[in-house]
């Protein structure tokens, strides 16, 4: 029933979109929490840059993202991230775009938990004399990741979906093998089935393990 997958590497194709998706919520977590704490910043420069990239990146298109990381930075400015292998660039730049894309949503779930934090403890903190970023790593962050591990879950999973446009720069995921799958097999409904499946058993349980930390961690009002 499942011939047709003989000759394809559909396990390596699903750890490509694994990687993927590990180093862009790794890079997305720090950059999203670097543009939130912008965001809610005393420094009005800071402040304005963090809203203008939010509100301009979350409005473009993924694929529109990814695209520019090859024909605009790599093919037309030359940036190879280290790399010299047009399989390993095209991998480090489809990250690097899915990082600038989704650190604007952890930014924004982050703004959100840190406004959960009561007034009162930031104005305390400030009583005593610590500094802004003092209060933001010490007081506001540990509060505000608490709060938003739900939504922060939201972000990875979708995260783990996007991956798939990573295809449209070369990069050998699994969504590239399906399409390469459907063009030369007569499966079309069963192949589809597959990687349905594969990707539920990429986001599914993740959902849930992050569900029951969110209730465990959550913090109570």
């Amino acid at each position: 029933m499942f011939d047709f997958l003989e000759g394809y590497d559909l396990l390596g194709a699903f750890w490509v979109t694994i990687q993927l998706t590990f180093w862009s919520a790794i890079g997305s977590l720090i950059w999203g929490t670097l543009l939130a704490a912008m965001r809610v910043s005393p420094v009005p420069l800071m402040r304005g840059f963090g809203t203008v990239y939010v509100n301009i990146v979350r409005n473009i298109p993924l694929t529109v993202i990814i695209v520019f990381t090859s024909l605009g930075l790599f093919q037309t400015l030359g940036v190879t991230l280290g790399a010299d292998s047009f399989k390993t660039i095209n991998f480090r730049l489809a990250v690097l775009g899915m990082i600038a894309y989704t650190a604007a949503f952890v930014c924004e779930a982050l703004r959100s938990g840190i406004n959960t934090v009561p007034l009162g403890q930031v104005e305390a903190a400030r009583a005593i004399g610590l500094r802004f970023p003092q209060v933001l790593l010490l007081i506001v962050l540990p509060q505000a990741f608490r709060a938003v591990v739900g939504p922060l879950a939201n972000v990875l999973i979708a995260l783990t979906k996007n991956t798939t446009v990573a295809s449209a720069i070369g990069v050998f995921e699994a969504a590239a093998l399906m399409k390469t799958m459907i063009e030369n097999e007569a499966q079309v409904i069963l192949i589809s089935a597959v990687f349905a499946f594969g990707f539920i058993c990429l986001t599914l349980p993740v959902g849930l393990l992050l569900g029951w930390v969110s209730k465990k961690v959550s913090v109570k009002r």
